[in-house]
């Protein structure tokens, strides 16, 4: 689970989702690089929305209570179909089995690998308390494995079925490896495998929380975003969360390395909460979600830098929060979620731009 739009209602009150900007707050610059965008979801809390590699379809969380949801499940829609369409039903991939989280459509647009909590019960996993301390906290449920299933949502296999921690995985565009987070080695790190589950490889190794990791668009790169607990307090505190299954996602930045794991390098030191990282189509910017700007801690915008670390450009400014971008295939558009257009609800949506350099 990467720090989800979909645990922001828990974090924050309703009344700062409201579209309408604070007294003081300058007003919202235009955002450049976003053309002709258009609205994928309409209700409830929608995220992670990546696309398959034909560039046709999303495969996306939700918890839309209007499907009759309880909790977090892995839907596909079909771009076209689902623009500015109320009434468009996606594909129900998950079919309420569980939490899910974290999918990504397989080579050949026909299956998406997700991780779920189904082996362990059916049922929603109840959610802990996520303020404990007055330190925003979420849950790591080592219940997660992942899983692949077909269109129809039928599940044709189990990837993992270690005790412990294993989501977030994603594709390389070579299509011959999975990267994923996993706690089986008893701390939050990314690992490889290959597509049917075997070659198991770890790929970072210090202490800290790496996770939401993407392939470079030639598969040699990986940028992630990580949690560094330095002082004696920090890892004495980031230990305990973990033992209890929780992490505080609120220090973090981003980082790139090899496909290896090799050349491991720190893209930004900003501050705050940096995630939602995914390369530029030139594979030498990175694009990713930041509330290094806001003294109140929730605005959260889209930022693009240099891999070096240089170049920071501001590319969203609407709402309060935007985050999980990924480009097309073909790097012509780009998809992300955002609160904005929720009418001052606490509503997250996906939306879809042309993009414009």
């Amino acid at each position: 689970m990467r720090l989800i739009a979909l645990l922001l209602p828990l974090l924050f009150p309703i009344s700062i989702f409201s579209q309408q900007p604070a007294p003081g707050v300058p007003p919202a610059k235009p955002e450049t690089h976003l053309k002709n965008i258009r609205q994928l979801t309409f209700g409830g809390d929608n995220a992670e929305a990546y696309w398959s590699p034909n560039g046709k379809w999303l495969t996306f969380q939700t918890n839309n209570p209007a499907w009759g949801l309880h909790c977090d499940q892995i839907h596909a829609m079909e771009v076209n179909k689902a623009a500015g369409n109320k009434n468009y039903r996606p594909l129900d991939i998950s079919k309420s089995k569980g939490r899910t989280t974290c999918s990504y459509f397989m080579p050949g647009n026909k299956h998406i690998i997700f991780a779920s909590t189904m082996a362990d019960a059916d049922t929603c996993p109840p959610t802990p308390e996520l303020r404990a301390g007055g330190k925003y906290l979420w849950p790591i449920y080592d219940s997660y494995d992942i899983y692949v299933a077909d269109l129809k949502g039928k599940v044709t296999k189990r990837l993992t079925d270690t005790p412990g921690y294993d989501a977030e995985a994603v594709l390389s565009p070579k299509g011959d490896k999975i990267l994923f987070t996993s706690t089986r080695s008893g701390d939050l790190e990314l690992w490889t495998m290959n597509l049917d589950g075997r070659n198991l490889k770890q790929i970072t190794f210090d202490l800290g929380y790496d996770g939401g990791a993407f392939f470079s668009p030639d598969g040699s790169k990986i940028v992630f975003r990580a949690s560094r607990p330095k002082t004696a307090e920090e890892i004495r505190e980031y230990r305990e969360l973990l033992q209890q299954g929780l992490v505080a996602p609120t220090n973090m930045e981003i980082y790139t390395c090899n496909a290896d794991g090799s050349n491991l390098h720190q893209v930004t030191q900003l501050g705050k909460a940096n995630w939602a990282p995914f390369f530029h189509p030139s594979g030498k910017k990175i694009i990713f979600s930041s509330n290094h700007h806001s003294t109140r801690g929730y605005d959260f915008q889209l930022y693009m830098i240099n891999e070096d670390g240089t170049g920071l450009e501001q590319i969203t400014s609407e709402s309060i929060f935007n985050s999980f971008p990924m480009f097309s295939p073909d790097g012509k558009k780009i998809a992300w979620s955002s609160n904005r257009n929720n009418g001052g609800t606490r509503d997250t949506n996906v939306f879809v731009a042309d993009w414009v350099e």
